[in-house]
Parts: C-alpha cells; sequence; structure tokens
C-alpha cells in the first residue's frame, strides 16, 4: 500500500493545477509580467546610483554628477550591449535602427536633461518646495502624453495606481520643518510652480519617448532593445551635456574626473538601472513602468531613514502607504 500524500502535498498539488487551469503558471503569462521583477531591479539599482551621485553633487555640482552618471556608464552599457551579442542564448544582429527611432530616442534623452535644468530653476526659487511637489506629477503627465502621442490609455485602475502613488510621493517630498510659503496660496500658480511642472513633464517626455523608441523595434527582443536604448541615449546626453559643461563649467568636469570612484559607481548603477527601466520600456506601457517605479521613493526613503535612524512623520507614513497602495494597485489589476 503506497504511504498517504501528507496535507502540505496535496495542498502544493492543488494550487499547481488551479495555476495551470487558470493559466498564471503558462510562458505567456509569465512573459506578460516580466516587466514587474525588473523594474523592482531598476528601482533598486537607481536608489543605489542616488546614494553614490549625492556625495558628487557637494564636489560637481547636480549638472556635473548628472553627466558622471552618463559619461562614465557609457562603458557599462556598451559592455551589456557587447555580452548580449556575444552569449548563444541572446545572440542577435545589431538591430535595424532608423530615423524614427532616434527621434523618440532623443525625446527621451532630451527630455530627461530638460527636466533635470527645469529642477535647478525650481530649486533656486524662493518657495522651491512647491516646484519639487509638481515636479512629481510626472507620472500623471506619463498618462497624458502616452495617450496624446503613442495612443496609449491606460485604465482607470491604472490612473487610480498613479494618482494614489504620486499623492504619496508629494508628500515624502515635503519638507519636515516647511516656512509658511511666501504669497500664500497665490504661490501655487507662481514661476517655482511653473519650473516643477515643467519638470515633470520634461520626465513624462522621457518615459513616452523611450517608450515610443521600443515601439518602433517590432520584432526585437526587449533585452536587445533596452540595451541598445542606454547606451544611444546615454552617448548622446554625455555629448550635449559633456558639451555645455565644458564650454561654460569646466570645472564641473575637472570635480568629476577628481572624483573617479564615486563616478563609476554612480555610471555603473546608472547604466544598469537603464537598462531595467528600458527593457520595461520596450515589454508594457510607458505609465505602467513609471507608477510601479516610484517605489523607488519607498526604497530610497527607508534606506536614509535605516541608517540615519530617524523616526517617520504621520505624513511620511501616510505618503508611504499611498505609494504602496498605488503600486499594489496595479499590479493586482
Amino acid at each position: 500500500m503506497p504511504p498517504r500524500e501528507g496535507a502540505p502535498a496535496r495542498w502544493r498539488a492543488t494550487l499547481l493545477t488551479e495555476m495551470r487551469i487558470t493559466g498564471l503558471m503558462s510562458p505567456t503569462a509569465l512573459a506578460a509580467s516580466a516587466w514587474i521583477p525588473i523594474v523592482l531591479a531598476a528601482a533598486l539599482a537607481q536608489t543605489a546610483r542616488n546614494a553614490a551621485q549625492r556625495s558628487l553633487v557637494a564636489q560637481a555640482g547636480t549638472l556635473g554628477a548628472t553627466l558622471a552618471r552618463f559619461l562614465y556608464g557609457l562603458p557599462f552599457a556598451a559592455a551589456w550591449v557587447a555580452a548580449l551579442h556575444a552569449l548563444p542564448a541572446t545572440a542577435a544582429s545589431v538591430p535595424p535602427f532608423h530615423a524614427g527611432y532616434f527621434a523618440w530616442l532623443a525625446l527621451g534623452a532630451m527630455g530627461q536633461l530638460a527636466a533635470t535644468a527645469f529642477l535647478l530653476a525650481a530649486m533656486k526659487q524662493r518657495n522651491f518646495v512647491i516646484g519639487v511637489a509638481y515636479s512629481k506629477t510626472d507620472a500623471l503627465q506619463v498618462a497624458v502624453f502616452a495617450t496624446l502621442f503613442l495612443h496609449e490609455l491606460p485604465g482607470w485602475v491604472t490612473l487610480l495606481a498613479m494618482g494614489l502613488a504620486t499623492a504619496g510621493v508629494a508628500l515624502l517630498s515635503w519638507p519636515r520643518a516647511a516656512t509658511p510659503l511666501a504669497g500664500g496660496a497665490r504661490s501655487w500658480a507662481g514661476l517655482a510652480a511653473v519650473y516643477g511642472l515643467a519638470c515633470g513633464a520634461g520626465f513624462a517626455l522621457s518615459a513616452v519617448g523611450y517608450r515610443g523608441a521600443a515601439l518602433q523595434m517590432p520584432g526585437i527582443a526587449p533585452w536587445l532593445v533596452g540595451a541598445w536604448g542606454v547606451l544611444w541615449a546615454q552617448l548622446l546626453q554625455t555629448l550635449v551635456l559633456g558639451g555645455w559643461l565644458a564650454v561654460r563649467e569646466r570645472a564641473a568636469l575637472r570635480a568629476t574626473a577628481a572624483a573617479w570612484r564615486a563616478s563609476v559607481l554612480a555610471g555603473g548603477m546608472g547604466a544598469l538601472a537603464s537598462a531595467g527601466w528600458f527593457t520595461a520600456f520596450a515589454m508594457t506601457s510607458a505609465a505602467n513602468v513609471r507608477t510601479l517605479g516610484m517605489v523607488e521613493v519607498v526604497f530610497s526613503y527607508l534606506v536614509s531613514h535605516r541608517l540615519l535612524r530617524e523616526k517617520l512623520t504621520g505624513a511620511e507614513r501616510c505618503g508611504l502607504l499611498l505609494v504602496l497602495v498605488g503600486v499594489a494597485a496595479l499590479l493586482f489589476a
């Protein structure tokens, strides 16, 4: 008489059978959800990049630190492209790039640089906290631009998730000891607000541009689309921003070279994060990627407060909860 199957084994067998029936274990279902762990990994890598870049800001300024992320990330991006083409499992011919692809890619790359410039302009305003808060609307603006330019209309659950997560990020970005706003309620429509909205628009157009570039490469494996996208985008950003700094702020270039260890770390982690973002853009909509990507704010916040051993305020707890609820709504929709 064969031994009786234990209860845990029966539960596992029943669960596996139900997952097969519902299609949750099918290759198609697994492939369709593969962008989720990729985005989460990219968010973790971006958290590490931000930590490495923070020390560079004090030495080279924001633009110098931004250039280090692009310039020192180029060797890592090129190595990733070479590895994918060399490995037997991913080997393929060079994708057939064309003008349409490069137009979308340039939109994404320049949108990212413009967003950084507008954020710097907002930070110089007296009510800079308003600009920072408005800059966090980039996820909502992604929904608008993706609908207009890519005809990818997010569903109502995705829109709800984006709204909740955006509100949470805005709460987390508000300083603990904020001084009274100059101008009162009118300050919410002032120059800082304009710069903040422009910053959010730049980041939103960046996401839409990278997604649009990926859509120009049908039939190409998403990891190849992502790897080449990072390489081309960072090359363009290095040339544009590096050229501007060479003319206007050569001291920033010298500072990034002097702090080469931090620059290499920021560049490497930045290239890793960008590879994840670009690959995800080749697999799903910009709205999905940007909404789930907001979990990076939670990672960064928890890491910084863990290191500083600070207690969370009520507003910060509420902000974290809103972001997590928004992300959960997206994942379980």
